[in-house]
């Protein structure tokens, strides 16, 4: 069994930064892209960002400008930096690995997910 694990969620003010990690089995990433989703109460999963090659990026229009998912590869860990956190922000995130793509279908491992909770 494959495990993905985030770890980086928290509670913050709009405005703030956190960073989220998830740590995978070193073949991942020489095998697949990774991504970050998102999933908010009552909403559908949705794509945040992925990565391919290690270094093709690609971002939610929602968060162009604003987040950057980066690997470290001597880590076997993907990261996703968040700032200038809105509210709208608020959702549990999760990484995957799969073929690269937008949609949560094209991605076969999944992590647990890290709750990310923005205040007004």
């Amino acid at each position: 069994q494959v495990q993905l694990v985030e770890s980086g969620g928290g509670s913050v003010q709009a405005g703030g930064s956190l960073r989220l990690s998830c740590s995978a089995p070193e073949y991942i990433y020489s095998t697949y892209c990774m991504a970050w989703f998102r999933q908010a109460p009552g909403k559908e999963r949705e794509v945040v960002a992925t990565i391919e090659g290690y270094d093709t990026t690609t971002y939610a229009d929602s968060v162009t400008g604003r987040f950057t998912i980066s690997q470290d590869n001597a880590k076997n860990t993907l990261y996703l930096q968040m700032n200038s956190l809105k509210p709208e922000d608020t959702a549990m995130y999760y990484c995957a690995a799969g073929e690269c793509g937008l949609v949560q279908v094209e991605y076969i491992y999944w992590g647990q997910g890290t709750q990310v909770t923005v205040s007004s």
